[in-house]
């Protein structure tokens, strides 16, 4: 459970109390209870099985894969995927990769629906990128129409180990992964994901011996 969670259930279990003492009513009394469980159920962090074969990739968040295409970036091209995570996702984001943070860099922005192509420029995120060692992965938290809120536990410098919990986004978002052009994509648009513990992609061959197709990005 992420403590955010006993927070929004302790403030909301006063309003309950506030509510009881004052109209004894048990349909208003219902609300704020109500609320107060869904919070709960919201910021659960359960445990996860984070895979351990060598230059696996894994979900940084859980959801919906909903786009997976070529970007060219100043670092030549990479492999976009995109995970929209709703509201009864698990909100709790971890690491792609182990390896040591080379950027950790927020940028305020618009609250746009996370399905929206222009989301992933014009909405608040955080970008952090992952030197693990033969290659990069970066990944962004992408606020959405409901989420205000971005947490990331990282700064540059950090060591952190693949599956590793790093941070948080509230409520509807999504989460841009960039993957090595030589990565070798696993999962297919419209596959449901789990942070810490599907599998992305893999990389086979140190950057630069190998190259992997358009034709693997699927639709």
């Amino acid at each position: 459970m992420v403590r955010d969670g006993f927070f929004y259930a302790l403030g909301l279990g006063a309003v309950a109390v506030l509510v009881w003492l004052l109209t004894h009513s048990h349909v208003l009394l219902a609300l704020p209870l109500v609320l107060a469980a869904f919070f709960l159920w919201f910021f659960r962090d359960p445990e996860r099985v984070i895979p351990s074969g060598p230059g696996q990739i894994v979900s940084p968040a859980d959801g919906l894969v909903t786009d997976a295409e070529w970007i060219e970036t100043t670092s030549g091209s990479r492999l976009r995927l995109s995970i929209f995570l709703n509201v009864f996702d698990v909100h709790v984001n971890r690491s792609p990769v182990a390896g040591t943070v080379k950027l950790v860099e927020f940028r305020r922005g618009k609250f746009l629906n996370a399905m929206k192509a222009e989301s992933v420029l014009s909405n608040e995120q955080t970008l952090i990128v992952i030197d693990a060692g033969d290659y990069e992965v970066s990944f962004k938290q992408i606020a959405g129409l409901l989420a205000r809120r971005i947490v990331c536990d990282l700064k540059a410098g950090d060591r952190v180990e693949r599956g590793q919990r790093v941070g948080l986004i509230k409520f509807g978002s999504r989460v841009d992964v960039l993957l090595p052009a030589e990565a070798n994509l696993k999962v297919k648009t419209g596959a449901r994901v789990r942070g810490g513990s599907s599998v992305l992609a893999e990389i086979a061959e140190p950057v630069g011996r190998s190259t992997v197709s358009a034709a693997a990005v699927v639709a």
